[in-house]
């Protein structure tokens, strides 16, 4: 399996597109004067051929709301004060894949030389071998720091250590940026000066394999092309900020440095690595918004994320997505009491939507196959009996090992 994707520009002559004997479908990621609208999926058989015209009904079938808001938002689209723009750190934590960091920082290359004062961190965590500090090495714009401690939160605390810049924006080495990312961090920050965390959109960086299309055909990591404005409350959804799933994906995030020193970091008994590789992400968010800040979603703020190739390590994905979840879920009943009963509450929803996915699958009406929905929850109740005490335990031996 393996779909096409292709940027379509719909400012410009829509271009026919002609799928090779190897694509099963494409994928679409659809722009308006550069900025991403859209973005969806068709299974089509090898050797399509799809006519300007044809690409244009698709566009208007899959994501006509999507075209709509986006002419109401230009239409109304006010003035932005145009100040200036706080210095930025950005820090990619990497542990032994020197090919994707080096994919990463190629991405970054051009951002370096279009904006001033830029600092690229690369916090190599408990490496096992000297390839990415040679890497690092051979880049002098790039700057490498060392955490023998591993685990991805004691990486992202390293950077927060580490980091000159006002604001610290975190990337995963398996993401590649758009050419807008750095101008879609700048507008949310000048729309929201006084927000502390933004996080942006996902698209898949490749769908050459089976995996990779399924997590995908999920949602992957995506969470619309509408920004978002998070505060304290959230009308509609009375679980809000407890679902911290919904904020963003912790592959392209970024927060204030100084509130980020001011509710003590990231936590380091989740995303420990290969015991607990998850939940980091969610909880720092949650922080963020229980510390009565304003998180912001902006599309434009754009990665491509290589996805797991193989099934296998697809299926741990999703297993570890339960695990992390539910640790987070456990850790935020400990330390938050007054967010227990909505803690409650969100714990019985995911049950109930997972055994609606796991039903839906069993029936054909869900891309996932049992299996996947299985892991996740099995992820789940190893996570909510005991694993955030466990990891606990874990951290305080891996502190001891390196005092």
């Amino acid at each position: 399996m393996s779909y096409r994707i292709q940027e379509i520009e719909l400012t410009e002559p829509l271009p026919s597109i002609l799928l090779s004997s190897d694509d099963t479908g494409i994928a679409l990621i659809v722009r308006r004067k550069d900025k991403p609208i859209g973005f969806f999926m068709q299974a089509l058989p090898a050797k399509t051929i799809l006519s300007g015209e044809e690409v244009g009904q698709l566009i208007a079938k899959e994501i006509s709301n999507q075209l709509i808001q986006q002419y109401l938002q230009e239409e109304l689209s006010f003035a932005v004060h145009q100040t200036l723009f706080p210095s930025l750190t950005i820090a990619i934590c990497t542990k032994d894949r020197p090919e994707n960091l080096a994919r990463c920082l190629q991405s970054l290359q051009e951002l370096v030389k279009q904006a001033s004062g830029l600092e690229i961190l690369v916090i190599d965590n408990a490496p096992s071998d000297d390839r990415t500090k040679q890497l690092v090495d051979s880049l002098p714009w790039v700057r490498y720091v060392r955490e023998p401690k591993p685990g991805l939160d004691f990486a992202r605390n390293k950077a927060l250590q580490s980091a000159n810049g006002e604001i610290l924006a975190f990337l995963d080495d398996d993401v590649v940026v758009d050419r807008k990312w750095l101008a879609g961090l700048m507008t949310a920050w000048r729309e929201n000066p006084d927000a502390a965390a933004f996080t942006g959109l996902v698209l898949p960086y490749e769908l050459v394999t089976e995996a990779q299309i399924l997590f995908e055909q999920r949602g992957g990591f995506r969470r619309g092309f509408q920004k978002i404005r998070y505060g304290q409350i959230l009308p509609g959804n009375p679980l809000h900020p407890c679902g911290a799933g919904i904020f963003g994906a912790g592959c392209n995030m970024a927060f204030r440095r100084e509130i980020l020193l001011k509710i003590g970091g990231f936590d380091e008994a989740l995303d420990t690595g290969a015991p607990l590789p998850g939940g980091g992400d969610l909880d720092i968010f949650y922080r963020v918004i229980r510390a009565g800040y304003n998180l912001v979603y902006e599309p434009e703020y754009l990665v491509f994320h290589q996805h797991r190739r193989e099934y296998e390590k697809l299926h741990r994905q999703y297993w570890t997505w339960g695990l992390g979840f539910m640790a987070f879920v456990m850790k935020a009943y400990q330390t938050d009491p007054t967010q227990r009963s909505q803690l409650r509450s969100l714990i019985l929803w995911w049950i109930k939507d997972q055994i609606k996915q796991l039903r839906d699958s069993l029936r054909g009406h869900h891309p996932l196959p049992p299996k996947m929905i299985l892991a996740e929850m099995w992820g789940g109740i190893v996570g909510f009996f005991g694993e955030y005490p466990r990891s606990l335990k874990r951290v305080e031996t891996i502190r001891r090992q390196f005092s």
